[in-house]
């Protein structure tokens, strides 16, 4: 198969990806359902960066991608933590 040809699909299915996530971040019936979804997108958005190094053959990407990456995990903590209240 081409390479060319696997990016495309890559990217596709990055996109659907995206599209799925984006509709249940703004349709969810619940809070976690939401939060679920946002970290999903993040997590897809660090994915896409990573492509970005590798297609641009830029190792600068990846940095971005493990700031980001940890910067989104410690937000999806952060509103998970928010959203649970002040059980002790």
């Amino acid at each position: 198969m081409n390479l060319s040809i696997l990016l495309t699909i890559a990217v596709v299915l990055l996109i659907v990806g995206m599209g799925f996530s984006a509709i249940r971040l703004f349709l969810g019936p619940t809070v976690p359902d939401r939060v679920a979804a946002a970290d999903t997108l993040a997590v897809i958005t660090t994915v896409g960066l990573v492509g970005l190094a590798a297609w641009f053959d830029n190792p600068v990407y990846l940095d971005v991608a493990l700031v980001y990456g940890a910067l989104a995990f410690v937000g999806t903590v952060a509103i998970a933590r928010a959203i649970e209240g002040d059980r002790e």
